[in-house]
């Protein structure tokens, strides 16, 4: 088939979508649709990408634990409604009483079959404009509770709680109550100076005060 453009979004239907990430050229891109319009993602992950990644991942279960919360997580994650949506975040999260919900057997996590995530979060290091935008409508029509970027360039969280098909930046995670997103903010700055066992130590620390 045709080589199409990558890392923009196209308009096309359902069936174009899963008729070009079903090619084995695109086997290792992420992809996005929103209800009309696509976005295949072939752009390699490069360190600062990866290390954050890493970074908000761990410790957003060093905080489930610390705080007894249930969670299930996962990183790269498919999750698909049927003819309207799909999204490969960087991470997802299911909290307390959806911690459970997911069949292992899951492959691709269906929407119209399971809830959509507590928590979703992108990692940004050259997409950040379209992480605010098309990323963001996007999970506001899954409706995901909250949506988080990482600005790579800028070491900053950038949070958003998602409600009634909108959404609203925060400094309070409200999936996660009592959290301030300029703790896991500081987590990613102490990143840059520190390796990551001295940035869990410390944020372990900070959870337990």
């Amino acid at each position: 088939m045709t080589q199409l453009p990558t890392d923009t979004w196209i308009t096309a239907t359902w069936q174009e979508y899963i008729q070009t990430i079903e090619d084995p050229s695109y086997e290792k891109a992420k992809s996005y649709d929103n209800n009309g319009k696509f976005r295949i993602e072939m752009s390699p992950i490069g360190y600062k990408h990866g290390k954050d990644q890493m970074v908000i991942i761990t410790i957003v279960n060093l905080l489930a634990m610390a705080k007894s919360i249930k969670v299930d997580g996962t990183n790269d994650t498919t999750y698909r409604k049927t003819g309207y949506q799909a999204a490969q975040p960087d991470a997802s999260y299911y909290f307390r009483e959806n911690a459970d919900v997911v069949s292992w057997e899951a492959s691709i996590i269906d929407l119209d079959i399971y809830p959509p995530p507590n928590l979703v979060i992108e990692v940004a290091n050259t997409s950040l404009a379209d992480d605010k935008g098309e990323k963001r409508l996007l999970y506001e029509a899954m409706n995901v509770a909250e949506y988080w970027i990482i600005d790579v360039q800028k070491v900053e969280i950038i949070a958003f709680a998602i409600a009634n098909g909108g959404s609203q930046r925060i400094n309070q995670s409200q999936v996660l109550p009592g959290l301030a997103i300029s703790l896991f903010q500081e987590a990613l700055q102490r990143s840059r100076q520190e390796n990551q066992a001295q940035v869990y130590a410390w944020l372990f620390s900070q959870f337990q005060t």
